[in-house]
């Protein structure tokens, strides 16, 4: 542990770790998952995840081929890992509203479902989509 002492927050491999695992309603605790079943998300991909965190302005980085420990599933769409940076050099927060890996689950586990390509594919059952289709009017409105 000692060695990390002089290593940057902002370096690569000190980005916390985010697996599709951990956001993913169809596994159990034991399966991975580590936020409430309520507030997970239906098969999470890494690209997903990641698309959400660069939208809100965390600095992230995407590890394609890295496989969840206990992931039994080997296809491409549950690969993959997401880092994402918290800390700066000067170890102040990047965003003050992700001060944790686990709100960052969180959040991410709250954007997915709103993504484009999730929207598109649920057809007309989702309040959220009759919402959306009076053009862009809903866009930038979300509280702070």
């Amino acid at each position: 542990e000692m060695a990390y002492a002089d290593r940057s927050p902002a370096d690569k491999d000190r980005f916390i770790c985010i697996y599709p695992a951990y956001l993913n309603n169809k596994k159990t605790i034991a399966e991975g998952r580590r936020i409430p079943i309520d507030k997970a998300v239906e098969n999470p991909t890494a690209t997903e995840i990641q698309d959400v965190c660069l939208a809100v302005g965390l600095n992230v980085h995407i590890e394609k081929n890295k496989m969840y420990s206990r992931e039994w599933n080997r296809d491409l769409q549950y690969r993959g890992r997401v880092r994402v940076q918290l800390k700066q050099e000067d170890g102040s927060l990047c965003l003050v509203q992700f001060p944790s890996r686990k709100s960052v689950m969180l959040y991410a586990a709250e954007m997915i479902p709103k993504l484009k390509t999730r929207t598109q594919k649920t057809g007309g059952g989702d309040q959220s989509l009759q919402q959306g289709e009076g053009g862009k009017k809903g866009k930038g409105k979300k509280k702070k």
